[in-house]
């Protein structure tokens, strides 16, 4: 096996004994080996009615007070949609929702999935078949070089019941948990 070391000096990194520029390609190839889930920030709005966006930026930042975080690129056709939103949601998906992830991250190459809406909350837009959902309102705004940082505070939630596993992104690609061992005890 070999071993690649990474040493960040400035705008350049140390990989391999070879010094490359960082740029935004490395940046994304490196960061494709962290494995997120995939929820959909969802909202509403007179103008464009229901909207949302598949994000695996979702973020826990505080239990007190109860906030996460999201961020959105700022040429994102629905980042002014988010800034003016007075609630937002975020949906948690399935392992059998990745024809949802796919339709909020390229709507217009993905077609909405059938049913997909379930019971709105706070006039806030929830998806079906998740595995839980996450009511915030808008808490603050802060600047992150191409990505606004939402945080909201959290006014509301809902664990699904059933034992379904989560959508997985890793490598550029959707995975699933069925590989995966338990490598230690759940925490209480």
């Amino acid at each position: 096996m070999r071993m690649i070391i990474v040493e960040w000096r400035g705008e350049f990194c140390f990989s391999g004994g070879m010094l490359k520029k960082v740029d935004s390609a490395g940046l994304r190839q490196v960061m494709g080996n962290f494995a997120t889930g995939i929820a959909v920030a969802t909202a509403r709005n007179e103008k464009i009615g229901s909207f949302g966006l598949t994000v695996n930026s979702l973020t826990s930042l505080s239990l007190d007070p109860p906030l996460v975080l999201f961020c959105v690129e700022k040429s994102a056709f629905l980042h002014p949609h988010f800034k003016r939103a007075k609630y937002f949601a975020f949906n948690i998906l399935s392992a059998g929702q990745e024809k949802v992830s796919r339709h909020f991250a390229d709507r217009h190459h993905n077609p909405a999935p059938k049913n997909m809406w379930g019971t709105p909350q706070k006039e806030c837009p929830i998806l079906r078949g998740t595995l839980g959902w996450v009511l915030c309102k808008p808490h603050a705004l802060h600047e992150g070089g191409d990505h606004t940082i939402f945080v909201g505070e959290v006014i509301g939630l809902h664990k699904n019941a059933g034992a379904k596993e989560p959508l997985i992104y890793f490598h550029g690609r959707y995975r699933d948990l069925a590989e995966a061992k338990v490598t230690s005890g759940s925490r209480k």
